[in-house]
């Protein structure tokens, strides 16, 4: 199967950060889109371009009920969960459901239409990990009953679930795990470390470092992480498929780099690290370079400055609401 069978998708999770930006993709390929999500914390505003669309339909719906799509659908693409810090400790339960249930009907679904399913995995699947950078056969670090395993674990066990519907039931699957990703249509208050730092630059307040800065993320714009994934998907490799930018960086390192973009004169502040907190995350992309012949192409620099025009442009109308 090629990406030009893929006349139908179905993307949970559609109006969140990447779903509504996978939403798009598939529209500028052709495809028709239905875009599921009951809005927990996707927006309707990050897919409302695409509402008069006459190949896209939206569906305000939780996965974790039974999941039934009318006619055809090439590929399942579940998008749908919770990501940030934030989120763990408010919307534990909903993390754990969205990652077990979700899965199992999504699959289900996929199954029923003879579809190709691509998970949403994660590089939090890795947890705190001991080996730099880290490649898929990597088992990972993660402790299941801290405050991070809620999603750690939902994913792991969606990976658990979908390998499974790929050898009892010969679901034709695709796994992707997606290292930290930026760009426009983040959620103002995520909890992660580009939306924090970018608020508090434009906003003239301390940038809010956790620890003393060391560790380490690996930042990939969006753009570079939708067309890994549409690659993924067209290709025949199974996966699971690290997606995201081996450039690695402290948290440090990006406030300063927020500062710059933003032109801001704001302090950094320091304040003590959460639970189980990552001390390094880094793809290794040997496999999807040589698979999937991909690797990330836009600049960190060039993808704040396009990011926090985003923010900017975000902040002021969150102060105009009402």
């Amino acid at each position: 199967m090629t990406a030009r069978t893929f006349h139908r998708v179905l993307v949970t999770g559609g109006a969140g950060f990447l779903g509504s930006h996978l939403c798009e993709r598939f529209l500028a390929e052709g495809c028709e889109v239905l875009c599921f999500d009951n809005l927990l914390t996707g927006r309707m505003d990050n897919i409302a371009p695409l509402l008069g669309h006459e190949r896209f339909s939206f569906e305000h719906y939780d996965v974790t009920n039974h999941l039934y799509v009318a006619g055809p659908l090439d590929a399942v693409l579940h998008f749908a969960s919770p990501a940030s810090p934030a989120d763990f400790e408010r919307l534990p339960i909903q993390i754990l459901k969205v990652g077990s249930l979700g899965t199992h009907k999504a699959l289900g679904l996929a199954k029923a239409k003879g579809a190709r399913f691509l998970l949403a995995s994660t590089s939090e699947c890795y947890g705190d990990p001991e080996v730099n950078p880290q490649p898929e056969s990597y088992w990972g670090h993660v402790n299941p009953i801290g405050i991070r395993g809620v999603y750690d674990e939902a994913k792991r066990f969606a990976e658990a679930m979908t390998m499974a519907y790929h050898r009892h039931h010969g679901v034709d699957v695709r796994i992707v795990r997606i290292f930290n990703t930026f760009g426009p249509r983040m959620q103002l208050h995520d909890g992660r470390a580009i939306p924090n730092f970018l608020c508090q630059a434009i906003r003239g307040e301390p940038l809010t470092v956790f620890g003393d800065g060391s560790q380490t993320r690996s930042f990939c714009y969006v753009d570079d992480l939708i067309e890994g994934i549409w690659r993924l998907l067209g290709s025949e490799h199974v996966g699971p498929m690290n997606i995201g930018n081996p450039e690695e960086m402290s948290l440090l390192q990006m406030a300063r780099a927020i500062l710059a973009v933003a032109g801001s004169s704001s302090e950094i502040v320091f304040r003590g690290l959460p639970p189980d907190d990552p001390k390094v995350r880094r793809p290794d992309i040997t496999l999807a370079r040589q698979v999937l012949d991909w690797e990330p192409r836009v600049a960190v620099e060039d993808g704040l400055r396009r990011t926090h025009a985003w923010f900017e442009k975000a902040l002021s109308e969150a102060g105009r609401a009402p």
